[in-house]
């Protein structure tokens, strides 16, 4: 089942390259077909997921570099739990919605659906690698179609921040391949679940500092200040589909790799580095609430917005326990949905003003109330309104977080106050006040790939915000062995 998950989105991407170039805008059916197969499959796992069963599900391993050949094992091994279940799930909408808001490429179709379905196939290796060299190889796989997508399809100085992405995570990774080279060496394994279940002594190197060089790559991808600032260029400048999996979930790859890989492998390290990482937390919330308010371009405010948003995630984390460990995995899945939601609005918008600015936009409700009041529910979702899904998760972070760190929650609480703020302006400012001339002739949201996007986020951000034990069984059994690891050693 898994195995199929991969090898849709890539059998999609080659049959797009091989079409003829007068037969290229069939790349936009195959690429919907294949995402949406992809997703079909995602479901079925999602639904079939047994919570009451502890450890992975639908397991595929075989082999790949034996012990008698390299003096090391390295193994094909894709597994689900409570926690990378929902994240497949999350990977799958967002691929269909991806593919529908991209009906409008003109320019090179083919390749661009083809970058664009080996995108989903690298995220999802991620989430459903238990090797650490597996994991790190679709780690780095990712970075060659953003690379592209973000410097071809993109806009402004698309090159320059295409090239600051890479260089980020290159950067980042090189940290983490040494750390899980020294630590597959050191504890004879590279399996994720081995290294969990009997986590490494001291040896040469000293866990803290592996944990630490692992940890660099994670908070670039989450990203956390100061590791922040190749967030906004690419937002900024990547085409509108790529905008939605980077907040949606390329950013849930370093939340992920912390509540996978580093807390459970070093437990020790992490519970002495709580307060660092609180701390980290509650500053990137604030920073990135205070900066979102200083922005005049409509897309680089709500990639700022992530900055702040993505701090709660590690807020929950270094609280270390079962309810804000939860909150960080259920904010991980709300932030994609929402953010995601945010970036199609936004496109839709640029796509027909021609202008991210804020300052020339006013009044565009009475041009286009279906952008307007979609675009409403996304920003009240993003601050939190009871109801939708960004209060259940923020929430329970705040709940799992304040007996660990008072002072950091209390401030990421104010940064919930300042999200509002910046919401609720930049709506008033964009979509209400006096009816412009200028947008007079400009059309509302009116096609049915438009319509079908908006519609499936949506209903996500609606349903787990009126029911959010939809997600909550799921990621629960997967935090609890997390949680266990840490309740034992109190």
């Amino acid at each position: 089942m898994l195995t199929l998950f991969l090898l849709l989105p890539v059998t999609g991407a080659v049959l797009s390259l091989l079409l003829p170039r007068e037969r290229e805008h069939e790349a936009r059916w195959i690429a919907l077909l294949f995402s949406t197969v992809a997703f079909a499959v995602s479901v079925v796992v999602f639904v079939r997921f047994d919570s009451s069963v502890e450890g992975y599900q639908f397991v595929d391993h075989f082999e790949w570099i034996n012990p008698g050949q390299a003096g090391f094992d390295v193994s094909y091994t894709l597994g689900v739990d409570g926690l990378s279940a929902p994240l497949l799930l999350l990977l799958g909408l967002l691929s269909v919605v991806s593919v529908l808001v991209s009906f409008s490429i003109e320019t090179r179709i083919k390749e661009y659906f083809a970058w664009l379905l080996l995108l989903e196939t690298a995220v999802a290796g991620v989430f459903l690698s238990l090797d650490l060299i597996q994991f790190f190889l679709f780690w780095e796989l990712e970075l060659l179609p953003m690379y592209m997508l973000i410097s071809i399809w993109g806009t402004g100085r698309n090159r320059y921040s295409a090239m600051k992405f890479l260089i980020f995570t290159l950067s980042g990774s090189a940290f983490m391949l040494v750390g899980f080279l020294v630590l597959g060496f050191e504890a004879g394994t590279f399996s994720i679940e081995e290294l969990a279940a009997a986590p490494p002594e001291d040896a040469l190197v000293p866990l803290g500092l592996l944990f630490w060089a692992i940890m660099l790559a994670f908070l670039v991808k989450l990203p956390v200040f100061p590791l922040h600032t190749w967030l906004p260029d690419a937002h900024t400048d990547a085409p509108t589909a790529v905008s939605v999996m980077l907040a949606g979930v390329l950013l849930k790859m370093g939340g992920y790799g912390i509540l996978r890989i580093a807390l459970p492998i070093f437990p020790e390290a992490a519970h002495d580095s709580r307060v660092v990482l609180a701390a980290l937390a509650g500053f990137s919330v604030i920073y990135g609430a205070i900066i979102t308010l200083q922005q005049r371009d409509l897309k680089r405010l709500v990639a700022y917005s992530s900055v702040s948003h993505m701090g709660y995630v590690l807020l929950g984390v270094s609280a270390l326990g079962a309810v804000g460990l939860s909150g960080a995995a259920l904010q991980m899945f709300t932030h994609g949905t929402i953010t995601g939601l945010l970036f199609v609005m936004v496109g839709l918008v640029y796509e027909r003003t021609h202008t991210r600015q804020i300052s020339e936009m006013t009044g565009l409700m009475h041009h286009m109330p279906v952008i307007g009041t979609v675009m409403l529910v996304a920003g009240l979702a993003s601050l939190g309104l009871p109801g939708l899904s960004g209060f259940v998760a923020e929430l329970t972070t705040f709940l799992g977080s304040f007996d660990a760190h008072p002072a950091a929650t209390i401030a990421s609480i104010f940064g919930v106050v300042l999200a509002a703020g910046y919401i609720l302006w930049t709506i008033e400012r964009v979509f209400h006040g006096p009816a412009d001339e200028r947008w007079a002739q400009l059309p509302d949201a009116n096609r049915w790939w438009e319509h079908t996007a908006m519609a499936a986020l949506v209903i996500a951000i609606v349903a787990v915000g009126i029911f959010p034990q939809l997600l909550t069984e799921q990621i629960e059994a997967g935090i609890e062995p997390i949680a266990r690891i840490f309740e034992a050693s109190a």
